[in-house]
């Protein structure tokens, strides 16, 4: 039997969900592959999104018209916006989900799209015609014959999970792995390796003593993922909470090492760096007497419970005797095991910016396969991914993200451009222009670039004009208006700053960090009587306003810094140079430019063991 698709994503995770609607949103004809229809979404490791820098990437995602953000609001069980006590460049918002119904939720929005079609089966072939990709065989002996096809396979690529000296095929745990597909894409010259993660025991609530824990509740306010006005906190809102490893527990720990798949030989890959397994922490930190760990709940009504903090690949009871000995888990009962999984990755630097492949025209990659972890890292590239196999489709400019526009941005631009040596994880710290890439302007900075593609509707488009219009009146108010000082100073004085001395501007006063909008307008009446119109977002756009006010300085100084090194990205380098024969480069240098082939010059620098010196070549030879 054979199909015709404009577009073929493979594998139903959070990358293939938003890499299909996208596509099919567009106006492709889409069909969106998995192994099970019932694990659509499926939360593989712990039941949360977001995180630091995570949760800006599910921002944008929803600022683009993606579903990631409406999806977790929709089955959120605990939201916390992280890092408050810094500024709003590093705000970041976290959710727990109910991990069931976040697959229902994702489902319902799939079996909804237009153009989208679903089929449950295993893609054991993509089929390669003169370098060209033509669609994909299944095991079923279906033939989709496509003029995209994206690769969203997450861990599933000749998966293998490991318990202590146990080994098991397996995409996850009771999942098969996926065969065959990594070699019918390398035998066209792709290049492939393995990578690690892991996950947790998960635990039966019913045998913890939470009397034993400290508690972590989440918090209500009008924080949420999208910029949609969806209703924040459907769910029952329930807690997480937080206990210690031990001198007994880590003893009991390394006396399994002997018998641990990541000490023994047994696995030869690379994990993550940020989210090690508990046995590499206790062998790393050897000082460290004890490790904070993080029981948060998988859903609204189930008693399992997720251990965060304690990824592991030990033998099941050397994992069962160690947290006994934390007195919360002194009855301990389990579901399952922890235990990591090793799979294939494609080098990424093996892709142009829009994630498709250098080598196979139409093939793209998206999510785990090229080497990143993290379902938000995933989601990211897949939207990125949807949207360049549509326009590949039916024409159009190639769609990608600059460094200063979004986390997306960096993300990928690492990607192609650095390439992985372990599982990428994105931080603030990774982006250079974290004050423009704040969680609260993503739909300033997307939305209508997205509008434009047509991918987000005009329902969202009306929102950002609203918004924007709203934020402006508010920050030009407050440039204007004249505050005296008989009027303002006793309340100066009762919020512990120094009173005025002479008339000044509202904006000046707002830069004083013990004054806020809101507790200026209990005192000025003008101010007040204009936050009052605001009858829908009051709170979001306030935020957005007083951040525009108080980091003014800081938001012109990084933006004019972007736009300098903006200039490098529109010199185009790409075809214009045989690396090998200049013997002017470092031979390193040579290596590194004849592999990525990069763009421009502004690529090119980011490129490691390119040099300025090299990159000062470059330009005088583009002079000449």
């Amino acid at each position: 039997m054979e199909f015709k698709y404009d577009v073929i994503v493979i594998g139903a995770g959070h990358a293939g969900c938003e890499a299909a609607a996208a596509a099919a949103n567009l106006g492709s004809k889409t069909c969106l592959i998995t192994m099970d229809m019932n694990k659509i979404g499926q939360m593989s490791c712990n039941p949360a999104v977001g995180g630091i820098a995570k949760g800006q990437i599910v921002r944008e995602i929803d600022a683009l018209g993606g579903y990631m953000g409406l999806v977790t609001d929709q089955t959120a069980i605990q939201f916390r916006l992280l890092n408050r006590s810094k500024g709003p460049a590093m705000w970041s918002p976290r959710a727990q989900c109910d991990r069931g119904k976040f697959i229902w939720a994702w489902r319902n929005v799939l079996e909804n799209v237009p153009n989208l079609h679903i089929w449950q089966d295993t893609v054991q072939e993509v089929c390669v015609k003169e370098g060209e990709v033509t669609g994909v065989k299944t095991a079923w002996g279906v033939t989709f014959h496509a003029r995209c096809v994206i690769l969203t396979a997450g861990t599933f690529l000749n998966g293998l999970m490991h318990v202590g000296r146990t080994m098991l095929p397996g995409g996850r745990m009771a999942e098969p792995a996926s065969y065959h597909l990594t070699e019918s894409i390398a035998r066209h010259g792709l290049s492939y390796g393995r990578m690690k993660t892991g996950t947790p025991v998960r635990i039966d609530g019913r045998c913890v003593h939470f009397e034993d824990m400290e508690l972590q509740e989440g918090e209500n306010d009008f924080h949420k993922f999208s910029f949609l006005n969806t209703p924040p906190k459907q769910l029952k809102q329930l807690p997480c909470w937080t206990c210690f490893t031990n001198e007994e527990v880590h003893e009991t720990l390394r006396n399994g090492l002997p018998d641990s798949p990541l000490y023994n030989g047994q696995i030869h890959s690379i994990g993550p760096r940020y989210c090690p397994s508990i046995e590499t922490k206790i062998v790393t930190f050897p000082d460290k007497g004890q490790h904070q760990l993080f029981l948060e709940p998988e859903g609204e009504t189930t008693r399992e419970l997720y251990l965060n903090g304690f990824s592991s690949s030990l033998p099941m009871d050397i994992q069962i005797t160690a947290l006994k000995k934390i007195p919360a888990f002194r009855d301990l009962v389990i579901y399952r095991p922890g235990y990591a999984i090793e799979y294939d990755y494609f080098d990424p630097t093996q892709l142009k910016h829009t994630l498709e492949t250098k080598r196979i025209k139409n093939l793209f990659f998206a999510g785990q396969v090229n080497g990143t972890t993290g379902y938000e890292e995933a989601a990211g590239q897949g939207i990125v991914a949807g949207i360049n196999a549509h326009i590949n489709c039916h024409g159009g400019e190639p769609f990608t993200l600059a460094r200063d526009e979004a986390y997306i941005g960096v993300l990928i631009d690492d990607l192609v451009t650095k390439g992985v040596d372990e599982p990428y994880r994105m931080f603030t710290s990774r982006a250079e222009y974290r004050i423009l890439l704040r969680m609260d302007d993503a739909d300033m900075r997307l939305t209508e670039k997205s509008y434009q593609l047509g991918l987000a509707k005009s329902d969202r488009y009306g929102l950002l004009k609203s918004k924007r219009e709203a934020v402006e009146s508010i920050v030009d108010f407050a440039r204007t208006y004249s505050i005296k000082p008989a009027l303002i100073n006793p309340v100066l004085e009762q919020l512990g700053t120094t009173p005025l001395r002479q008339g000044c501007k509202m904006i000046d006063l707002i830069n004083r960090p013990q004054i806020t909008l809101t507790n200026l307008a209990d005192h000025v009446a003008a101010l007040k009587r204009r936050l009052d119109r605001l009858t829908e977002r009051k709170e979001e756009i306030i935020e957005a306003a007083e951040i525009l006010i108080k980091y003014e300085g800081y938001i012109s100084r990084e933006r004019m810094i972007a736009d300098k090194l903006a200039r490098l990205e529109s010199i185009k380098i790409k075809g214009k140079f045989d690396y090998n024969s200049l013997q002017s480069l470092s031979t390193e240098a040579r290596q590194k430019l004849i592999r990525i082939d990069p763009e421009t010059i502004a690529q090119a620098s980011r490129i490691p063991g390119v040099s300025p010196s090299d990159i000062n070549v470059l330009l005088v030879l583009l002079g000449r």
